[in-house]
């Protein structure tokens, strides 16, 4: 053992510390994992561990693909390595339980094939490679109800209490009067190491909106994972439920995943300032023309689930093809002005369900093709986007539903170049799958409309 592990494991036992937790993203961005005692530990630090590879070959009901490509019955489902990224160790809040970010490897080679978390590294290199460190964050938009897991299915996820009524965007009074649960939940978070930089109410009953503080490289994306499985521990322990479904409601807009970005040159200097005010420099110019082209093939990785497309309609506060604007919420990506620290760009594609890695993984990708072929956009967008013509024409417009999506990914030559042939097929072997499940099923809207007069 060498003297820096022992030194550590010699702080836990000091400490009083037996166990650790450790979770690893996967494809649909739930945080998979175990408790592992101290003795453990040593072993997984040291050399690494096996993980079971249906955690990358099943779906968020623990339901196997019968199509992947990765792993699948076929391959009788071995053991991948994965790494404890041990600089990624905090506490969580209440227990003095260390909790661990894991990920997973190919041991011939430092990028996982299909690994999510693996997927954003290989993208951040290529990034690298241009001379840019990506400097980002997420917010998300999520619904809060007094229900636990045993009540939602009692009710057949109907009829859900939310935490607050009324529509009370940005109301003081909705988070002063709720102030213990806010405060607690800002205070979680910073004692998690996933800081909010701001908490408040959004449109809708008990829905909430949280901005993630910005960081460098994965860690945005580290965070963001963090937040929206370990968020739900939160409310859940208070005996209230969160989620982030895209839509869960026709009554509402539905819940965003935005992403804010800005690219860092080799001096730490913000590539996206302006020389002059107003001016949307070159890198950020051609970054906005790489979203445009390419996000559209790409839309899976943004908008993952059957649910996904609910949200993406015209007037619901989330674009239906790709455009840009300055300081414009309606159009796909929005070009945020500022001093030289702040001025980034906004990818409002996203919705709340999206898998952070890959929502990240997408648009840097996206933005290093457009810097590396120097894609010029076409004009921003004035007024409202949903009014105006698609420059573009069809390339531009999103996919309607994530079958229609998966298959224009799996079409697409840049989606492997980037992300490499084996992510591409699995991923959207996954997808066709999730949009199967969907048109297996009979639903409430069939039976009313079909049952009596059909």
């Amino acid at each position: 053992m060498d003297k820096s592990l022992d030194a550590r494991m010699r702080a836990y036992r000091d400490a009083g510390v037996k166990q650790v937790v450790l979770g690893l993203a996967d494809v649909d961005g739930v945080i998979r994992g175990k408790f592992v005692d101290l003795s453990k530990l040593e072993g997984l630090m040291a050399h690494g561990g096996g993980f079971c590879d249906c955690i990358l070959g099943w779906d968020v009901n623990d339901q196997l693909y019968d199509r992947g490509t990765y792993t699948g019955w076929h391959t009788g489902f071995p053991d991948t390595h994965y790494r404890l990224v041990t600089d990624t160790e905090r506490t969580i809040p209440g227990e003095g339980t260390p909790y661990f970010i894991g990920e997973f490897v190919d041991e011939a080679e430092d990028f996982h094939p299909v690994c999510p978390r693996s997927c954003l590294r290989r993208v951040l290199t290529r990034l690298g490679d241009l001379g840019y460190t990506a400097r980002s964050g997420f917010e998300y938009e999520f619904f809060v109800f007094k229900e636990t897991p045993e009540s939602i299915r009692e009710k057949g996820y109907r009829d859900l209490t939310p935490v607050t009524p009324g529509n009370y965007g940005y109301s003081v009074l909705r988070a002063t009067t709720q102030s213990e649960a806010f405060n607690g939940l800002m205070d979680y978070c910073r004692e998690f190491e996933f800081p909010l930089e701001g908490l408040h109410c959004e449109t809708g009953p008990g829905v909430w909106e949280a901005a993630l503080s910005a960081s460098e490289g994965v860690e945005a994306a580290d965070q963001a994972s963090l937040f929206k499985n370990f968020s739900k521990v939160y409310f859940q322990r208070r005996a209230e439920l969160a989620t982030f479904m895209a839509k869960w409601s026709m009554d509402y807009p539905g819940q965003s995943g935005h992403y804010h970005f800005s690219l860092l040159d080799g001096e730490g200097k913000n590539a996206f300032a302006a020389i002059e005010p107003g001016d949307v420099p070159d890198t950020a110019r051609y970054a906005l023309g790489g979203l445009m082209h390419y996000l559209p093939e790409w839309l899976p990785m943004l908008a993952p689930t059957v649910n996904s497309f609910t949200r993406l309609v015209r007037g619901a506060w989330a674009p239906t093809s790709a455009s840009w604007g300055i300081e414009n919420r309606t159009a796909a990506f929005r070009f945020i002005p500022g001093d030289a620290s702040r001025q980034h760009v906004e990818n409002r594609v996203g919705g709340a369900d999206g898998n952070p890695y890959l929502v990240a993984a997408a648009t840097l990708g996206a933005a290093a093709l457009g810097i590396e072929e120097k894609i010029e956009p076409i004009a921003a967008v004035v007024g409202n986007a949903y009014d105006q013509e698609d420059p573009m024409g069809s390339e531009s417009r999103f996919s309607p539903t994530l079958r229609q999506a998966a298959t224009r990914m799996g079409e697409s030559n840049a989606a492997r170049m980037v992300f490499g042939d084996a992510f591409v097929e699995h991923f959207v072997s996954t997808r066709i799958w999730e949009a199967e499940q969907s048109e297996r099923s009979v639903n409430d809207w069939q039976l009313d409309r079909y049952l009596e007069i059909i």
